[in-house]
């Protein structure tokens, strides 16, 4: 037996984007606007991250592949920094980090 052969469907009836409307939904772009000002925003997938950064939410290696968010001032492209993605969505409510020494409470 011949395999059976796929008819299109609905000949003629073919949905026509622009452009410009494909190149806004494919891209992994997008601006948040915060106390701190307006970000633009890329997340990052883990396939295509093929080195380490530091994320400056928590100080911790961002390892190769793995998924996290880069995140930048809107006209100030040299500030993007790499952040883990909880870190991103919690970063406001991060308390400033303090120092302390053995012996102090922790209260």
């Amino acid at each position: 037996m011949s395999p059976r052969k796929a008819k299109p469907k609905g000949k003629g009836k073919r949905d026509i984007t622009h452009d410009d409307e494909r190149e806004l939904s494919t891209s992994n772009e997008s601006i948040e606007e915060h106390d701190d000002g307006i970000f633009v925003v890329r997340k990052i997938s883990g396939s295509t991250s093929n080195k380490p950064y530091r994320c400056p939410g928590c100080d911790q290696v961002i390892p190769m592949a793995t998924p996290h968010t880069v995140a930048w001032l809107e006209h100030d492209q040299s500030g993007r920094r790499h952040w883990h993605n909880i870190c991103w969505s919690k970063r406001n409510l991060r308390k400033p980090k303090v120092e302390r020494t053995r012996s102090a409470p922790r209260y």
